[in-house]
C-alpha cells in the first residue's frame, strides 16, 4: 500500500511538473529582464530606444496597479456619500490602502479618503522616464550600475546604500540601493505619491483631473522644485528631455 502511495505520489509529482514546463512554454515570465548595459550601447538614439524600452514596462505596470487601487478607492468613496457604513471588505480595503500609502490610521475616515484620492493616481510615463534618464545618466552611472537606483533616491541607515563621491562632510545619506530596476521604479512611484516634498504635483494633478484635462509630464514637472537642489532648472531641463525625446 505504502508503495503504491509513493508511485502515485511521484506519478501526481511528474505530472505537475510538465503542466509547469508546458505553460512556462506558452506563457513568458512577466519579469522584467536585468538591465541591458547601456553604456555598452555606442549609438545614442539606439540606447535611448533600449532605455524606454527596457522601463516603460515597468512604469505600466505601477501605473495599472494605481488604476486599480484608485478604482476600489472611488467605488468607496461613492458610497460614502450618501452612507456612513462600510462593509467589513470595504474597510480592510481603505485600511490597507491607508497604510500602503503613509497615511495615519487616527485621521478620519473621510479626511482619509479625500487624502487617499490625491495619493492614489498615476504618474505621466514621459515624466518617469525623463527623470530615470536625467538621474542616471541614461542608465550610465554608478548609482544605476551597481545599486539599480535609476531615480537618485536617498537612504539615510548606514549600509542602506553607496556612498556618494562628492557628499558633504557633515552629510549621513548614502543613495539607496535596491535589488532590481523595477524596485526602483515602485520605490519612485511611492515617493512621488507620498512623501509630503510633492504634495504640490498631487494637487496639480487632482486639479487637471478635476478639470477634465491631462495631467501630463510636462505640465506635472512643476511639483519636482524639491526634486534636485537646481530647482527651477532641473524642471526646465525635464520638460526640454519630453520635448525633445517625444515622450508625449
Amino acid at each position: 500500500m505504502l508503495k503504491k502511495l509513493i508511485v502515485a505520489s511521484l506519478l501526481s509529482y511528474l505530472f505537475g511538473l510538465l503542466i509547469g514546463i508546458f505553460w512556462l512554454s506558452h506563457h513568458p515570465s512577466t519579469r522584467p529582464s536585468p538591465a541591458p548595459l547601456f553604456s555598452d550601447i555606442p549609438n545614442i538614439k539606439e540606447r535611448k530606444a533600449a532605455f524606454f524600452g527596457y522601463f516603460l514596462p515597468m512604469i505600466d505596470r505601477e501605473n495599472n496597479k494605481l488604476l486599480k487601487q484608485r478604482s476600489r478607492l472611488a467605488s468607496i468613496a461613492k458610497k460614502l456619500e450618501t452612507s456612513p457604513n462600510l462593509t467589513g471588505r470595504e474597510q480592510r480595503d481603505l485600511d490597507k490602502l491607508a497604510k500602503v500609502f503613509g497615511l495615519a490610521e487616527t485621521e478620519p475616515r473621510s479626511a482619509q479618503v479625500n487624502e487617499l484620492l490625491l495619493r492614489v493616481d498615476v504618474i505621466p510615463p514621459a515624466l518617469v522616464l525623463a527623470q530615470a534618464a536625467n538621474e542616471s545618466a541614461w542608465g550610465q552611472s554608478r548609482f544605476a550600475r551597481e545599486g539599480n537606483n535609476y531615480f537618485g533616491q536617498w537612504c539615510y541607515k548606514k549600509g542602506c546604500g553607496l556612498l556618494p563621491s562628492k557628499r558633504n562632510a557633515n552629510a549621513n545619506h548614502e543613495v539607496r540601493k535596491f535589488n532590481s530596476p523595477a524596485a526602483s521604479v515602485a520605490a519612485y512611484f511611492r515617493n512621488i505619491n507620498t512623501h509630503r516634498a510633492y504634495a504640490g504635483l498631487r494637487a496639480l494633478r487632482a486639479q487637471l483631473r478635476a478639470q477634465g484635462e491631462i495631467a501630463s509630464g510636462h505640465a506635472l514637472a512643476a511639483g519636482l522644485r524639491s526634486y534636485s537642489e537646481r530647482g527651477e532648472e532641473y524642471i526646465t531641463e525635464l520638460r526640454k528631455m519630453i520635448k525633445i525625446n517625444k515622450l508625449e
